[in-house]
């Protein structure tokens, strides 16, 4: 009983490349909104690079709180043609 517990809530936690899967995005632009604080993530103690996990509820949860969630993007157009 236990040990099956223990896989449920491993399963819950997802790598940086997992998550990106799961949401279909690549990993650059999830951990750009981690930076962007749209994304909940922790990162894991003791390591020299960040390492991140997610919460597979936290990226539902940021998927339906925002219909899309957009990067800051420059536009190609000039700002007096968008009108």
């Amino acid at each position: 009983m236990r040990q099956q517990a223990s896989m449920i809530q491993s399963s819950d936690w997802l790598t940086a490349a997992e998550a990106a899967h799961y949401l279909r995005i690549k990993a650059r632009t999830l951990l750009l909104w981690v930076r962007q604080g749209k994304v909940k993530a922790f990162a894991l103690p003791g390591t020299e690079r960040r390492v991140w996990r997610f919460r597979k509820s936290d990226l539902d949860a940021a998927l339906l709180e925002s219909p899309v969630l957009r990067s800051k993007t420059p536009s190609v157009r000039p700002a007096e043609r968008m009108n």
